[in-house]
């Protein structure tokens, strides 16, 4: 039996050749994420993208960054939902490993890479939470070590920590106790510091299920997705492989960062899951059950036991906040 630590195990199941995410039918073969929901969230994207033109003084070139862009849902939805004005400025980029999938607008340039240098929104939607990362556990006697497991998801503990992974656990992570687990995010940290660090000017929005030190979870958040059903988290390539994230621990120092919910963040950007008047049924009844429709899809992406209470990470760099975030109640300076 081969033995490897989480990191390695987790690059090899989700991104190899033959991994989860290579697989034909994506991401939406397997679990809803907000963009699947419902196209309320492009809309507030979009919205979300003027406000982000709007502050940057409309430059002659605005970038759309959309990481982890699975098969381009959000991309193109975003798209439409723009004003034609501002669709003929935009510079829209997908980032994926995978290859880029038939019906993608022309306009968006697939890549793997993020692109540098560029002025705008750089978007990662549910894209941190499955970047590869360690797992740890405080053996019979107080000493952290790396958790090792192997490809059919038996577990044992391997070394202790390296120096910069024991450096994380201690400002990131409450004391651990016995048999709890510490999920080492420093891999996510450094690659959002390098999203971060693309934008010449712009706002970075990272949004995922998460915590903060406060409430970090004693055991592990780890876990595996197949079919639209939650399963044991097997190295194998045959499920996703997803772990919540640090939020706090991913913001950039010396970046201006705000935190909130998904909930507070989408209604202050218009969507809102209120019912339409019961009066529209007898005037309009087919709009009626548009508006109700619509109402549902915006509850759903709101809801603060779902998809509303993931965390919106907001990095600002050399740019304010948009209006439309700036007056938000719940953002918190990090």
């Amino acid at each position: 039996m081969t033995w490897t630590r989480w990191r390695p195990a987790m690059e090899r199941a989700l991104y190899a050749a033959d991994g989860f995410y290579r697989r034909p039918e994506g991401p939406a073969g397997h679990f809803r994420t907000s963009v699947h929901a419902s196209p309320h969230y492009a809309g507030a994207v979009a919205r979300l993208l003027t406000g982000v033109d709007l502050a940057l003084g409309h430059p002659a070139e605005l970038a759309l960054v959309d990481v982890g862009a699975g098969r381009g849902e959000l991309t193109a939805g975003v798209l439409a939902a723009l004003d034609p004005a501002l669709r003929g400025r935009l510079r829209p980029y997908a980032v994926e490993l995978a290859d880029r999938p038939a019906g993608v607008p022309d306009a968006v340039v697939w890549t793997d890479r993020v692109p540098q240098g560029v002025t705008g929104l750089l978007f990662a939607n549910e894209w941190l939470d499955n970047v590869p990362l360690d797992l740890a556990e405080v053996d019979a006697h107080g000493v952290a070590r790396y958790v090792e497991v192997s490809e059919d998801g038996e577990e044992r503990l391997g070394a202790e920590l390296e120096p910069a992974d024991a450096a994380w656990v201690r400002r990131w992570w409450p004391p651990l106790g016995p048999e709890h687990r510490v999920e080492i995010g420093r891999p996510r940290d450094e690659r959002w510091a390098e999203a971060v660090g693309s934008l010449t000017r712009g706002l970075a929005v990272a949004v995922d299920y998460g915590h903060t030190r406060e409430s970090r979870p004693p055991f592990p958040t780890l876990t595996g997705f197949r079919a639209g059903r939650e399963v044991a988290p097997v190295p194998d390539g045959s499920c996703d492989l997803t772990a919540h994230v640090a939020l706090d621990a991913i913001a950039v120092p010396a970046v201006h960062s705000l935190w909130t919910t998904q909930r507070e963040a989408l209604r202050a950007l218009g969507v809102q899951g209120a019912r339409p008047p019961l009066a529209l049924a007898s005037t309009d009844p087919a709009g009626y059950l548009r508006a109700l429709s619509g109402a549902g899809e915006a509850a759903e992406l709101t809801d603060p036991a779902g998809l509303g209470g993931f965390g919106w990470l907001v990095q600002a760099v050399r740019m304010p906040v948009p209006a439309a975030l700036a007056p938000l109640e719940g953002w918190q300076t990090l």
